[in-house]
């Protein structure tokens, strides 16, 4: 493990929840809240067999009561191609001015796929064509820019966008790139083949670590395959992805920090505690460098993320290791990122 007293500054980012109902407006309230706390991002899942305006659509409602915090919904792709995933991404980002991101994950459920193929098709498995798919996704394509057209050279034709196992070709979306680049990228890295997906493509990988060693491998890992496809590894965020249960009091009900750290669950890994502890954990991990930052998914949506704006995140901004105001309007500002160049764009041709 890395001690660096000096690192940069931690990243934080939270999950925010919905009412389950109708109700298009109901997560601008966690993500104002989120943005109070001056969080990087907020991620909110998507589930078509639940009620209720899909993530992108609630987090574009929220973009326009919001100013600063970064939005990423989750956006299956079993069903959906991915240049339409990329497309909708993309005008989340206009509609944000620049602060969006889009998490990608496979649908696996039966009831999600009767709901998005009611006809009766095939119900795509959440394997390889899935991974295949993800990556299509979060390839280097971004869109269109002024005057420019995605060209196929060598044969004097527009490049399809992709040929994967189960979508068929596509042209390339003609929309314009976002004048920031492409939105941010985030993925789940806990595991593999998405590991490798996470390497190569994301720009945010997310990992369910139990451990301080569990974090620092996957996080070597991720850094080696970034530099083995010819990215740079600095370019890669890495947070940890913990539930956080803070209804514990001001301290750990249970020893979250150093008794034992968080308990494997089948959501993921759990912190059971107080602001307090949960913001020496944080501390803890980010001086060892085997994160960039934390993703926190609040076991009880309100409590929990209230919690830790008004607690945890106080105390780290406190000790001077989270910002106390945004420096910048985007997420890639947030987030320390450049604006990526689109390597498959040839500018001026028409013809």
């Amino acid at each position: 493990m890395t001690s660096s007293p000096g690192r940069a500054l931690l990243h934080l980012a939270a999950a925010v929840g919905r009412r389950p109902a109708h109700d298009a407006g109901s997560p601008v309230e966690p993500v104002r809240l989120a943005e109070r706390g001056a969080l990087d991002f907020v991620t909110l899942d998507d589930g078509c067999a639940r009620p209720g305006p899909d993530a992108l659509t609630a987090l574009a409602r929220a973009a326009s009561a919001t100013h600063r915090v970064g939005l990423v919904p989750t956006v299956p792709l079993t069903h959906t191609g991915p240049c339409h995933v990329r497309a909708a991404a993309a005008a989340l980002d206009r509609i944000g001015r620049g602060r969006a991101g889009w998490r990608i994950e496979a649908s696996a459920t039966e009831d999600e796929a009767r709901l998005l193929d009611p006809g009766g098709g095939p119900a795509r498995a959440p394997g390889r064509e899935a991974d295949e798919d993800t990556g299509a996704a979060a390839g280097p394509r971004d869109g269109r820019e002024d005057g420019a057209r995605v060209r196929d050279a060598a044969a004097g034709r527009d490049e399809p966008d992709h040929v994967g196992s189960a979508f068929p070709a596509e042209d390339f979306s003609t929309a314009p790139r976002p004048s920031r680049g492409r939105p941010v990228r985030v993925a789940d890295a806990t595991e593999e083949p998405a590991r490798r997906v996470a390497a190569r493509y994301a720009d945010v990988a997310l990992v369910r670590a139990v451990s301080l060693a569990h974090a620092d491998s996957v996080r070597a890992g991720l850094r080696a395959d970034a530099a083995r496809s010819g990215r740079d590894p600095d370019g890669l965020r890495i947070l940890a992805s913990l539930v956080v249960d803070l209804g514990g009091g001001e301290h750990a009900a249970e020893p979250g920090h150093g008794g034992g750290g968080p308990r494997p669950t089948p959501r993921g890994p759990l912190y059971r505690g107080g602001p307090v502890d949960l913001a020496e954990l944080i501390a803890d991990w980010h001086r060892r460098g085997v994160v960039d930052g934390f993703h926190i998914v609040p076991a009880e949506p309100h409590r929990d993320l209230e919690r830790l704006v008004n607690g945890t995140v106080a105390l780290l901004q406190h000790r001077g290791l989270f910002r106390t105001f945004y420096p910048g309007g985007t997420l890639r500002d947030h987030l320390g990122l450049a604006r990526p160049a689109d390597r498959c764009v040839v500018t001026g041709g028409t013809s």
